[in-house]
């Protein structure tokens, strides 16, 4: 499928922060940062007494290395997805070159992602029988109303991602692969909404009666990443977003204050307060590996840019999920078994490049999602 190539960006068009991961930009030293060998060095030395430095400072090579991996094992303990922003072989993608839309996988292998997904991941609750625990025997048999808080948040967030990506596959369809008047064929095609595509994904009719319900869980899904980037705002204000590009950096501090302000203003945030209170507080953690599953069999997608978009919503729900539930954006004390917040961040609290691109991404995708609705709606009406 020819529409499934992802365009990756060469070494040039990279801003200047990002090639050869070099910064040479001064800035605040994250907690994990400070084993690299490069960070060793003594920065001054006008305390510096020969004689009275008898402490040996020396680390080997191999120790670097282990300090690093406890260091990455710790950092990884409150991730809700897998980060693999590092690995040898990553590379550097420009998104609006690689726009998400309906590139024509699907049959048993796309399915099989998304079976995979709820199957897998379903919360072995037991007033759900064994029958009733894939995710679409619990939306069709109403048998979610009866689960705890916790496990119906987590699937109307799994069911509002598959919703959203839906929304966006009808709204970006191939309507031919002439994009020109002339009639000639081009690698790029012409794309644009398709009204049956969306009717055939979320009709009652074709759905069981459930596609009013799955379009619901992608408003919920919104306001989950909604409230995060709210939690967030007073971390993202204190990034640079440096890449080396002074004009440009700049006019991304505004726009990101100017957003952060509008999300704040929001009168009716998600409460993830009261969530994992009580008896129910151990299940957090399952709650966090259940997801960091789904963010591995995202790895699967047979589609290029399909999987490079699910990668990035998943990540980036991921990270939401990681500024609301990891418990290192704020201290918390424990009243009547509810958590009190009593500072608003947390020193150890820190968020990676790749994890401030996906939460914003994903978020985007979410809000226009809502905007492809709305216009399919009135298509309808």
């Amino acid at each position: 499928m020819k529409f499934c190539h992802v365009e990756s960006c060469e070494e040039k068009d990279l801003p200047v922060e990002l090639q050869d991961d070099i910064d040479d930009k001064p800035k605040k030293e994250a907690p994990k940062d400070k084993y690299l060998k490069e960070n060793q060095v003594l920065g001054c030395k006008e305390d510096y007494n020969k004689e009275l430095d008898l402490v040996n400072k020396s680390i080997s090579e191999k120790q670097h290395e282990e300090l690093q991996k406890w260091s990455e094992h710790d950092e990884a303990q409150d991730s809700f997805c897998v980060l693999d922003d590092h690995q040898e072989k990553a590379e550097y993608v420009d998104l609006l070159l690689n726009p998400e839309r309906f590139t024509g996988y699907q049959g048993r292998s796309a399915n099989r992602i998304w079976q995979t997904i709820y199957k897998e991941n379903c919360f072995k609750s037991p007033k759900v029988s064994k029958e009733q625990s894939s995710y679409k025997q619990l939306m069709k048999t109403k048998v979610l109303d009866e689960t705890c808080l916790e496990e119906r948040v987590f699937y109307r967030m799994v069911s509002g991602l598959h919703a959203s990506i839906n929304v966006h596959l009808a709204a970006n369809f191939l309507q031919s692969e002439k994009d020109s008047p002339l009639g000639m064929v081009s690698k790029n095609g012409l794309w644009g909404p398709n009204l049956k595509e969306f009717v055939a994904r979320f009709s009652p009719e074709t759905t069981y009666g459930e596609g009013e319900k799955w379009l619901r869980n992608l408003y919920f899904a919104y306001l989950v990443e909604l409230r995060a980037i709210a939690k967030v705002a007073p971390y993202l204000r204190n990034e640079e977003f440096f890449t080396g590009i002074e004009k440009s950096d700049k006019e991304v501090r505004l726009a990101v204050n100017d957003i952060l302000n509008v999300i704040e203003a929001f009168p009716s945030h998600f409460d993830e307060s009261i969530m994992f209170n009580g008896v129910n507080i151990n299940l957090k953690n399952e709650f966090r590996e259940k997801f960091l599953n789904i963010s591995r069999i995202m790895d699967c997608v047979g589609c290029d840019k399909c999987r490079l978009w699910g990668k990035l919503q998943t990540q980036g729900m991921g990270t939401a999920l990681k500024i609301l539930f990891s418990g290192k954006f704020e201290h918390n004390t424990l009243e009547n078994n509810i958590y009190v917040t009593d500072h608003p961040i947390r020193d150890d609290f820190k968020m990676r490049r790749s994890e401030i691109v996906a939460l914003f991404n994903a978020f985007g995708r979410l809000s226009s999602s809502i905007y492809y609705l709305e216009l399919f709606r009135n298509q309808l009406r």
